[in-house]
């Protein structure tokens, strides 16, 4: 699902409100989200899942073209465990 679809569905779901005031919830969400991530905190939503950060360190890696050994700097990744209710509706 694209972010335009997920807005489409939202506003079917949403009588009264408009595209352009859907995008903006929308908008506004991911961009809660992302600050909020940003910031070194963790963001729970409970029945979906939760977002955190985590440490990756720095490795050795190989170019497999070349062979070439390469250093990977350390680097923050996203990390998500979902929610008891996903999980079920998932392996139901």
């Amino acid at each position: 699902m694209t972010k335009s679809e997920l807005i489409t569905v939202v506003m079917e779901r949403s009588p009264g409100l408009t595209k352009t005031q859907t995008e903006f919830v929308i908008e506004a969400f991911f961009r809660c989200i992302m600050d909020a991530l940003d910031s070194g905190d963790k963001v729970e939503i409970r029945g979906f899942g939760n977002f955190r950060l985590k440490d990756r360190a720095p490795r050795k890696a190989r170019n497999p073209k070349t062979g070439e050994i390469v250093e990977v700097p350390a680097k923050k990744v996203l990390h998500f465990k979902m929610g008891k209710e996903l999980r079920e509706l998932i392996n139901a």
